[in-house]
């Protein structure tokens, strides 16, 4: 299970317009600061980039985990993006990204860190899960779908 308030409908964006990489990181940061009231946006984007410079975080069939651990935050958070069209991302397949999911987690919570991001990527393996996702039709969709998969 996600921790309480993981994610939250206010944190879910299924009709981004972003046109590159930077753009979705920078929506995902946006969407991440709203739930780490002592982080600004900018330096939630500057980590989620340093992270992707170390390696994308495309992890193929259209989805992305960009992700950071952050000092100032004192339970993990996540957010969804749904682009309109795919991005070219620098996948491990090759393949563009319409699937983000942030990951912010407080710097010290190694353990938790790798746990979510291992559950988060067992459920974006599923291809139905996947696809489903990318058919609803607005954030509540998406969220009644996302806590029925974590159930």
């Amino acid at each position: 299970m996600f921790p309480a308030n993981f994610i939250v409908t206010t944190r879910v964006d299924c009709n981004c317009k972003a046109g590159s990489k930077k753009r979705a990181l920078e929506r995902v940061g946006e969407l991440l600061a709203t739930a780490a009231p002592n982080l600004s946006q900018e330096e939630i984007f500057e980590q989620l980039l340093e992270r992707e410079r170390l390696g994308s975080t495309g992890l193929g069939h259209g989805v992305a985990l960009p992700h950071a651990r952050l000092k100032g935050i004192e339970q993990a958070c996540g957010v969804l993006v749904r682009l309109e069209s795919g991005i070219d991302y620098d996948a491990i397949d090759g393949q563009p990204v319409d699937l983000l999911f942030g990951l912010l987690v407080p710097h010290d919570a190694t353990q938790e860190h790798l746990q979510l991001l291992a559950k988060l990527a067992s459920l974006f393996s599923k291809e139905s899960f996947r696809d489903q996702l990318r058919k609803v039709k607005d954030c509540d969709e998406a969220m009644t779908l996302i806590q029925q998969a974590d159930g």
